[in-house]
């Protein structure tokens, strides 16, 4: 299995959130943490991202149905 990495902007495009919005979510545990790449680097992984996206439509569509 080939784990992408994905970099803050690409996350920023994915989402929709802010940088701030992003790790305020981190903080509360509630959007996957970042993988340190090294020195000051740090990435997503893809797959978690993509999970937690399925996660807010599905929560959006449930929501939908009330």
């Amino acid at each position: 299995m080939v784990t992408k990495m994905l970099r803050l902007p690409e996350v920023l495009l994915r989402t929709g959130l802010s940088r701030s919005s992003i790790y305020l979510r981190i903080s509360q545990n509630s959007f996957p943490k970042p993988i340190p790449l090294g020195g000051r680097s740090v990435g997503w992984v893809e797959e978690q991202v993509e999970q937690w996206l399925e996660q807010q439509i599905a929560a959006a569509s449930a929501g939908d149905e009330k």
